[in-house]
């Protein structure tokens, strides 16, 4: 249970403070990126030695499609995860409402995902489709491949990978790579923050997915094939393998027998 609230507590922070910062801070794409992606780098030294830190369930989907963990916890992280984003985006409107002159969330919004013509640049469905899911595998193979190295730099790698693809994506999708960050605020924002939540659930999990398969069999992004070395075991010599061994020879024991001394004969 421990690490599944962890993973609770991890997703509430990485949307309180990324969504956070689109609705309450003007600080531009870098500013967004940058809150997204220290907030994660945070969170993986934070709970990292808890629960991994996945804090995304399409991270969950693919460490679990690379048979790096089982089904019950996979369910169970996913679950606790939408839950903290949820949270996440109920204290945020909470904190919007208490502003004296109100807020319009319609107009204002709450950091959620989207695409269209009223959102961000305005792009269509299938460049929104196309980068979630880029990014998405993106992601998770750095995530899975930082992971098996030192884990000291790890979250250095993933919190800059994310806060990147921000800057990339910002004006396309609004950059989700993320299910449960898109689930929480389009929940309380509704209209077509709901209509097009769908793609946010869908594409960034089957990326997931493929990206987990892809490090299960050893494949390279490119769709080349990775060779597996062959460690052999290291010969060790020694002085006692190089010298033959020493042969004892078998004495009788009557020859190693004390000799008795000769008594002159007695004369009689």
């Amino acid at each position: 249970m421990k690490k599944y609230i962890a993973e609770l507590f991890g997703t509430f922070v990485l949307v309180f403070v990324g969504c956070g910062t689109v609705v309450f801070a003007n600080t531009g794409t870098v500013g967004i990126a940058l809150a997204f992606g220290l907030a994660l780098m945070a969170m993986v030294y934070c709970i990292g030695p808890v629960s991994g830190a996945h804090v995304n369930p399409a991270v969950t989907l693919g460490v679990f499609s690379a048979g790096r963990m089982g089904l019950k916890d996979a369910i169970g992280y996913i679950i606790f995860q939408f839950i903290g984003a949820t949270l996440a985006a109920f204290v945020l409107l909470y904190m919007l409402q208490g502003k004296i002159n109100g807020y319009n969330i319609e107009i204002g919004g709450l950091g959620q995902n989207g695409w269209g013509l009223n959102y961000g640049g305005g792009y269509d469905l299938i460049p929104a489709m196309i980068f979630e899911f880029i990014a998405t595998f993106i992601f998770i193979k750095v995530i899975l491949k930082v992971t098996e190295g030192d884990l000291k730099i790890a979250g250095v790698v993933i919190g800059l990978t994310l806060a990147v693809l921000h800057i990339l994506g910002l004006k396309i999708t609004g950059v989700s790579v993320n299910p449960a960050r898109s689930f929480g605020p389009a929940l309380f924002v509704g209209g077509q923050a709901m209509a097009q939540l769908w793609m946010f659930l869908v594409v960034p999990s089957v990326a997931g997915i493929l990206a987990g398969i892809c490090s299960r069999c050893c494949c390279c992004c490119c769709g080349g094939a990775c060779k597996l070395e062959e460690k052999k075991p290291a010969a060790v010599e020694t002085k006692a393998a190089e010298k033959p061994a020493v042969q004892h020879r078998h004495v009788p024991a009557h020859r190693n027998a004390p000799r008795k001394s000769a008594k002159a004969p007695s004369k009689k």
